[in-house]
């Protein structure tokens, strides 16, 4: 099945670019900077039972996919943090799947997380524009995915904020909201 055809990868999946130039990181930056705006657009004036529908089948809620950003971007932040203050820590994994079916994230307004999604953004964003060329070649070491460099999760959050509000998108256009 062609990717952009797949609900589960609206805008396809994630692609890495090696070496990527200054501009590709601004841009990169860009896209981590407009998530929360975004995020907020896309889910403007839907009911709790629209915030409740599945993006699809077997797929999060509209509710869990706006917690999962928090809680994702929060983790990359402070992976961020780790890679330019330590030499190659080893990062926790956690299971976003079973956070995403803890209670307060089917319950909890949706505000709530754009609201930390604004702070945070501002941070992460403030520490990505502060960084220095070659602190992109640091690294982190994670469990599951191995050696990262700051570079690649640059690029991977920058696509992470758009899969998923992509995912708010198509739903919405799917049923016609």
């Amino acid at each position: 099945m062609d990717s952009s055809s797949d609900p589960r990868f609206p805008i396809g999946r994630f692609s890495f670019k090696p070496n990527p130039s200054i501009e590709d990181r601004r841009g990169y930056i860009l896209q981590i900077a407009s998530v929360p705006n975004a995020l907020r657009d896309a889910v403007r004036g839907m009911t709790d039972s629209m915030l409740d529908t599945r993006y699809r089948e077997e797929g999060w809620t509209v509710r869990q996919v706006v917690h999962h950003l928090f809680d994702s971007h929060a983790n990359a932040y402070i992976r961020f943090r780790l890679a330019l203050t330590e030499d190659h820590p080893r990062v926790t994994a956690y299971d976003e799947k079973a956070w995403a079916d803890l209670a307060d994230t089917q319950s909890v307004p949706v505000d709530v997380s754009l609201g930390l999604l604004d702070g945070l953004h501002a941070r992460w964003v403030a520490t990505l524009n502060a960084m220095q060329d070659s602190d992109f070649g640091r690294n982190i070491d994670h469990p599951d995915n191995g050696i990262m460099s700051v570079d690649e999760l640059l690029q991977m959050y920058a696509w992470h904020g758009d899969h998923h509000i992509a995912h708010v998108t198509s739903l919405k256009q799917r049923m016609g909201w």
